[in-house]
């Protein structure tokens, strides 16, 4: 049990343990210590999210813990990806 971090690279190591832990195989990103992110994107419970290019959210998982699927949230990123080079190779002469 960790207690909670008063300093960003506290969280970050933190963040670092559980992603080894969990054998995570997407990346994980830090919020800063005020939690802007989590608080511009506020979901109780907790929920994955995809957040394409344009800004707009492209994938939310279902709440968490148990919505936490790492491999629909895989699906979604690769089926963004695909659709955003299919959309850029459209737009070529």
């Amino acid at each position: 049990m960790f207690t909670q971090p008063k300093e960003l690279e506290a969280r970050t190591e933190i963040a670092q343990v559980c992603s080894l832990k969990l054998d995570l195989s997407i990346p994980t990103l830090i919020d800063d210590m005020e939690n802007s992110t989590d608080l511009k994107y506020y979901a109780l419970p907790d929920r994955l999210y995809l957040i394409g290019s344009d800004g707009r959210v492209a994938y939310r998982g279902a709440p968490g813990p148990f919505g936490f699927v790492a491999s629909e949230l895989e699906q979604a990123i690769e089926k963004y990806l695909d659709s955003t080079a299919a959309a850029s190779t459209a737009k070529s002469p």
